[in-house]
C-alpha cells in the first residue's frame, strides 16, 4: 500500500514558492505601467493568495487521487484475502465483512451484514462462542479458537477464529480461516493411528498365538513322548509283575499243592510227621498271601481308604526301610487325614514315587518326609541326604526316571498342586508337593501334629 502524502505543503514554504512564480510572471509584464504603490502592493498579495489556492488545489486533487488507488488497493486486498475478515459489535452482530468471508458462509455481503455471527456456528459449538466473544471484549490480548460453522445449504466447515477488541471497546475484529482440510486430515490420521495400533496388536496376538501354537506343539510332542513312555513303563511293570507271579507266587502254588499230595496218610506216617509237614504247607501259604498283600499295597493299599494317609504312609515306609535298609522318618499334621481321598491318593502316589527313585538312585542313607500346613496349602516334602543330580538334564532324557517326574507332577496338577524338586551337592534332594486347602476339617485340625519314626 502506498503511502499517504501530506494535504498541504508549509504556510513558508507555500507562500515562497508563490512569489517565485509571480516574479516570473512580472518580468514577462515589464512594459505594463506601474500604478501606485498601494495598488500594487494589494494586487501582489491577490496574485499571491491565487497562486497559493492554485497550488494548493492541485496538491488536494493529486492527495486525492492517490487516496483513491490507495482505496482500491485496500479494498482488493481486503476484499480478495485468503482469509475471511469480519468486524463484529459486542453482541456479536457482524457490522462488516470481506468478501471472502462471505464466500465462506454462502451468504451476500449486503445481507450478512447485521446477523448475528453466533447463528452461523452450528448449535454444538454456540456456547463455546459466546464464551469467546466475552473473553475477546474482555481484554485487549488476541483469542483464538476452533468452531465449526452450520449455514444453510453449506456443507460443515471447520474454521479457526482469531479476534482482538479494537480501541474504541465496541467493536473487534475477527480473522477466519478455513480449517476444514486440516481437521478432516487430523480424523483421517487419529483413524490410521487407531488402525495402526489396531494391527500392532493385531500382530501381537499373531505372535502370541503363534507362540502358543508352537508351545502346543511341544506339548503334544512331550505329550506323545510321555505316552510312549507310559505305554513301555505299563509293559515293563505288567512283565515284571509276570515274572514275580510266574518266579514266586506260582511256584509257591506249586510248593503247595505238592506238599496238600504229600499229605495222603500212608502206614509210614506218624502224627509227628504229619505235623511236620501241615506246618511247612502253611508257611508257604503264608509266604504266598504276603507276596499277594504286597501286590495289592503296590496297586492300592486298603489302609489308605480305610485309615487315611499318615497309616498308609507309616505302613509304606517300614516295608520301604525292611527292603533298603534306608532309616526314615514322617513327621504329619494331625487333621491331613481329613483330606479328601483323591487328594490323599495324589501325595501319597508321589511319596511312594519319591520314596523309589531315593531307593534306586540316591544311594541315600537317610529319608524324611514331612507333611505341614500353610495358610493356603498342604506341603508334603520328601528329603533325602544321598546324591545329586542334575535336575534339568533328567527331565530331557528319556527313561523312567524322566517319567517319575512328569507323573508326579501330572498328578499334583490334577489337582491344582504344585510340584518343584531341589538337588544340592552334598545336600541331597528335596522333593515338594503342595495341594490347595479345600476341607474344613483340615483347618479345625491344625493345631495337631504328629511325629512316627520308623
Amino acid at each position: 500500500m502506498q503511502k499517504k502524502p501530506p494535504s498541504s505543503a508549509k504556510p513558508a514554504q507555500l507562500r515562497s514558492r508563490a512569489e517565485a512564480h509571480l516574479r516570473e510572471q512580472k518580468k514577462l509584464k515589464a512594459g505594463v505601467a506601474k500604478t501606485g504603490a498601494d495598488s500594487r502592493r494589494l494586487l501582489h498579495e491577490l496574485q499571491v493568495h491565487q497562486i497559493e489556492l492554485e497550488m494548493q488545489n492541485a496538491e488536494l486533487r493529486q492527495a486525492r487521487d492517490e487516496l483513491e488507488v490507495a482505496l482500491e488497493n485496500y479494498t482488493d486486498l481486503y476484499d480478495f484475502a485468503p482469509s475471511g475478515y469480519f468486524t463484529l459489535a459486542a453482541t456479536g452482530a457482524i457490522l462488516q465483512a470481506n468478501l471472502t468471508g462471505a464466500t465462506l458462509v454462502g451468504i451476500e455481503r449486503s445481507r450478512l451484514v447485521g446477523q448475528s455471527f453466533g447463528r452461523l456456528v452450528s448449535a454444538e459449538f454456540r456456547p463455546a462462542f459466546s464464551t469467546f466473544l466475552e473473553q475477546v471484549f474482555a481484554g485487549e490480548a488476541k483469542q483464538s479458537g476452533d468452531f465449526e460453522l452450520a449455514c444453510k445449504g453449506q456443507p460443515l466447515r471447520f474454521v479457526n477464529i482469531e479476534a482482538q477488541c479494537l480501541l474504541n471497546g465496541q467493536e473487534c475484529r475477527a480473522t477466519v480461516v478455513d480449517i476444514t482440510a486440516r481437521k478432516f486430515a487430523e480424523v483421517a490420521q487419529r483413524r490410521l493411528d487407531v488402525i495402526t495400533a489396531s494391527n500392532r496388536k493385531l500382530e501381537q496376538e499373531i505372535i502370541r498365538r503363534k507362540t502358543l501354537e508352537q508351545a502346543l506343539k511341544t506339548s503334544e510332542l512331550q505329550l506323545r513322548q510321555l505316552s510312549h513312555e507310559i505305554l513301555l513303563a505299563q509293559e515293563a511293570e505288567r512283565k515284571r509283575i509276570s515274572r514275580e507271579l510266574h518266579d514266586t507266587v506260582l511256584q509257591t502254588l506249586v510248593g503247595i499243592n505238592v506238599r496238600l499230595a504229600s499229605l495222603t496218610p500212608t502206614p509210614a506216617d506218624n502224627p509227628t510227621s504229619l505235623r511236620r509237614k501241615i506246618a511247612q504247607t502253611q508257611l508257604l501259604v503264608e509266604k504266598s498271601m504276603a507276596m499277594v498283600h504286597r501286590f495289592a499295597v503296590e496297586l492300592r493299599p486298603t489302609v489308605l481308604d480305610d485309615l487315611g494317609l499318615i497309616p498308609a504312609l507309616h505302613t509304606s515306609m517300614k516295608d520301604f526301610m525292611k527292603r533298603t535298609g534306608i532309616r526314615t522318618s514322617l513327621t504329619a499334621y494331625a487333621a491331613v487325614n481329613q483330606l479328601p481321598l483323591n487328594q490323599s491318593a495324589v501325595l501319597y502316589r508321589v511319596a511312594l514315587e519319591a520314596l523309589n527313585n531315593v531307593a534306586i538312585h540316591a544311594r541315600a542313607s537317610a529319608v524324611e518326609v514331612q507333611i505341614k500346613k500353610l495358610p493356603d496349602w498342604i506341603c508334603l516334602t520328601i528329603t533325602d541326604d544321598g546324591e545329586s543330580f542334575d535336575v534339568k538334564r533328567v527331565l530331557r532324557t528319556k527313561g523312567n526316571g524322566r517319567l517319575g517326574l512328569l507323573g508326579m507332577r501330572e498328578r499334583l496338577q490334577m489337582i491344582g498342586g504344585k510340584f518343584s524338586i531341589k538337588s544340592t551337592p552334598g545336600r541331597g534332594t528335596t522333593v515338594t508337593a503342595r495341594i490347595p486347602v479345600t476341607a474344613k476339617g483340615v483347618e479345625k485340625g491344625g493345631k495337631q501334629s504328629s511325629e512316627i519314626k520308623s
